[in-house]
């Protein structure tokens, strides 16, 4: 029997923003989701508009995956997880050891599938770095939302994961925030208009 399909299942038990009131919810589930979407967009981006060999399919499996270590380390809130060098490393260990639990979940012969959604392989350092960005819109398309919603919790987070996405520098992020990010301001019936 292998557990490894019902423990990334209990990703939608995994509550983000944990130290900020929310008007809505988000897990890790919902949150993998919204970064998948938006990842495997920037690669179509990438190589319709800039050139790129990007592989679209592989980035949205990527960043499904991304946060799945979560449901046994739970959410650490980004304050404490990016508090300093020692914390950072530390966690990134934590994580490590996380990922290479739930791989062992699995049977033998599926592990090598998988190991490479929780262990960073050669080659897929450009899908790595657009889940990354793609992580960073989700979380702004957040404060976005509560912002929305008339929670003043999220003003200071709304205007620093703005700058974080900001000073992004990749074209199809850019491209990504020009063409689609305002949408992300409109009501139902602004979209449907």
């Amino acid at each position: 029997m292998s557990n490894f399909f019902a423990m990334v299942n209990r990703m939608k038990l995994i509550d983000r923003w944990a130290l900020m009131r929310s008007a809505s919810k988000e897990n890790i589930a919902e949150h993998s989701h919204g970064v998948a979407v938006i990842s495997h967009a920037l690669c179509i981006i990438g190589n319709k508009k800039f050139g790129k060999n990007y592989n679209a399919e592989r980035c949205a499996v990527l960043a499904l995956y991304h946060d799945a270590t979560e449901v046994i380390t739970g959410d650490m809130p980004t304050p404490v997880k990016y508090y300093n060098e020692e914390i950072k490393s530390v966690y990134r260990d934590i994580e490590k050891k996380a990922g290479e639990r739930l791989v062992a979940m699995l049977p033998d012969e599926f592990k090598e599938d998988f190991e490479p959604f929780f262990e960073k392989r050669d080659g897929d350092e450009e899908l790595w770095r657009i889940v990354k960005a793609a992580d960073k819109i989700g979380a702004l398309i957040k404060c976005i939302e509560e912002c929305r919603a008339g929670n003043r919790e999220f003003e200071i987070a709304l205007k620093s994961q703005r700058k974080i996405v900001d000073n992004i520098e990749m074209p199809e992020v850019k491209y990504f925030k020009k063409e689609f990010l305002p949408a992300y301001e409109l009501t139902l019936d602004e979209h449907t208009k």
